[in-house]
């Protein structure tokens, strides 16, 4: 199984609850710092304890979507043979961090953030089960700012609590929310590759480049360099942002991070990081619409709400004689044939017709676009 989910959610728990409570022998590797060889070595034990058990042992592998193929490959015989049971955690979407053979053989299972009750739970659990914190007079009188740090990672909601703890020369405890931002605020924790603030790095960096600031881009990207960030996930998230935030402002953008995305792959670091600056700073400073994201959102939610609405006669395919007879294609006006390629024709179902989905953007690339519209739908569209 692979198990998808944020930082902080239990995966790794889960698996070791899997492995309690199945009796099985656990195993666990890193993909962060380990190799095919570790892995041989892993499956080499497991198959020698088969000999002595009936049950195949779990081998837990962290951060799987860091694995590269030829490690997700030397997996898949021992997956196969039921050698090893096994259960990856990632913090990535395994369909495109996973390769399709192991993924097909494992069966995913999303897991949510937690929520403000269950960090609450946990909090007290800690206070009264932790060696350390269960000998201290402890009153958390304000929860808000514990629980927005932590971002719904219950670790890092762990890790907070210690270190506001740890500030405290004497009992009693009194916990507020001043207090906790002045402490976090004095033991900024450095960016690492493990999650601790995997997401806070990545939306500063997204935010930047939204914001066409390519000083503060290619400084969270630094940050991201350093601490050891998967260089594919970085172009990934441009690759997103390029569609998502400039759009039909700057076509090229989604050109450039495609390209780059590509390119790291085949690169790789150090190299990899000249190209990655060169995006950020491209798309940092391109013009920004999103324009076709808010489009897309508004007819998946017309679709939600109207339903399967029927596609108009005249739109229909009509690949035989009986389908032609009974209207199907009948009035289709062929652009082509008109002046500037362009018939003045109903394409959506009734019910929904003159509804406006797209709104050019304000810029001069839209700005284009909305002439043209207006100048081709005049009458029926008011753009």
């Amino acid at each position: 199984m692979i198990l998808w989910g944020p930082p902080g959610v239990g995966k790794t728990t889960l698996a070791y609850l899997i492995a309690n409570h199945s009796k099985r022998p656990f195993y666990t590797l890193s993909a962060i710092n380990s190799g095919v060889k570790d892995i041989r070595e892993i499956i080499d034990k497991a198959n020698n304890s088969n000999l002595f058990s009936n049950k195949n042992p779990i081998l837990f592998i962290d951060e799987i979507h860091r694995f590269s193929k030829s490690q997700q490959d030397s997996l898949l015989g021992a997956v196969e043979k039921g050698i090893v049971t096994l259960i990856g955690a990632t913090t990535e979407n395994p369909s495109f961090e996973i390769i399709s053979a192991l993924l097909s053989r494992c069966q995913v299972y999303i897991l949510k953030e937690q929520t403000k009750d269950d960090l609450t739970k946990l909090l007290h659990i800690a206070l009264i089960k932790d060696e350390f914190l269960n000998k201290k007079k402890i009153h958390i009188l304000e929860y808000e700012a514990l629980l927005q740090l932590s971002g719904g990672d219950a670790r890092k909601l762990l890790n907070t609590l210690e270190i506001v703890v740890s500030n405290y020369e004497t009992d009693p405890i009194d916990i507020t929310n001043e207090k906790v931002i002045d402490i976090v605020q004095q033991n900024i924790v450095r960016y690492d590759k493990s999650g601790e603030q995997h997401y806070d790095i990545v939306s500063a960096f997204i935010k930047s480049i939204r914001g066409s600031d390519p000083n503060a881009a290619v400084y969270w990207l630094a940050r991201m360099l350093e601490g050891g960030e998967d260089i594919s996930f970085i172009a990934r998230r441009m690759l997103i942002l390029s569609s998502e935030d400039i759009g039909n402002a700057n076509p090229t953008a989604l050109v450039i991070a495609n390209n780059c995305f590509q390119s790291v792959g085949v690169i790789g670091m150090p190299e990899a990081r000249i190209i990655l600056s060169q995006t950020a700073i491209y798309l940092a400073t391109s013009p920004k619409s999103n324009s076709s994201y808010i489009a897309i959102n508004h007819a998946l939610d017309l679709v939600r709400k109207t339903g399967n609405l029927s596609v108009p006669l005249h739109l229909r395919n009509a690949p035989t004689k009986l389908m032609k007879e009974i209207g199907y294609g009948e009035n289709y006006a062929y652009s082509h044939n008109y002046d500037k390629n362009f018939s003045f024709q109903e394409y959506l179902p009734e019910e929904i017709s003159n509804s406006i989905l797209y709104s050019p953007g304000n810029n001069s690339k839209e700005e284009s676009i909305r002439k043209l519209l207006k100048e081709l739908w005049k009458g029926k569209y008011d753009y």
